[in-house]
């Protein structure tokens, strides 16, 4: 059985290249290019391949991506490539200390990027997503995942 995205390819009415500068030009189907563009997932943990907008400088949407494996192989290798610099969300998967059982507590956790420390501020910092995932905001900004 194929999946939605699999059976129904994308009309792209647009290009997309990296320049040596690292910076990702839309072509859009009139050919104007839009330089620096922005790749944003709409759900970047619930479902991270569906949903992708192509954003602008000015922070407007150029292109709307409904399935991402849905592009053409080139095209959904490059948009891969760049949202894979963006996402940076460990995945918890063991909890190695935590400093106290209040708030704010350091925790000391192993990752799949490593073993790291983060003071969790409040149990507000602390989202449920779905039944089997959490979502941890560090104080530093960044955002831990536990799965089930």
């Amino acid at each position: 059985m194929t999946s939605h995205a699999e059976s129904a390819k994308a009309d792209v009415s647009f290009q997309l290249q990296r320049l040596a500068t690292g910076q990702l030009v839309l072509t859009d189907a009139n050919g104007q290019a839009h330089a620096g563009v922005v790749p944003v997932r709409a759900f970047p943990l619930a479902a991270p391949d569906e949903g992708i907008s192509l954003v602008s400088t000015e922070g407007h949407e150029l292109a709307w991506i409904e399935h991402l494996q849905a592009l053409p192989v080139a095209m959904r290798t490059l948009l891969q490539e760049e949202l894979a610099l963006r996402d940076f969300v460990p995945e918890i998967s063991r909890l190695q200390s935590v400093s106290t059982f209040g708030t704010p507590s350091v925790w000391t956790v192993d990752t799949d990027r490593g073993v790291t420390s983060f003071i969790l501020k409040g149990e507000e910092d602390i989202r449920r997503l779905g039944r089997n995932a959490l979502l941890i905001a560090g104080s530093e900004g960044v955002q831990y995942s536990v799965r089930d």
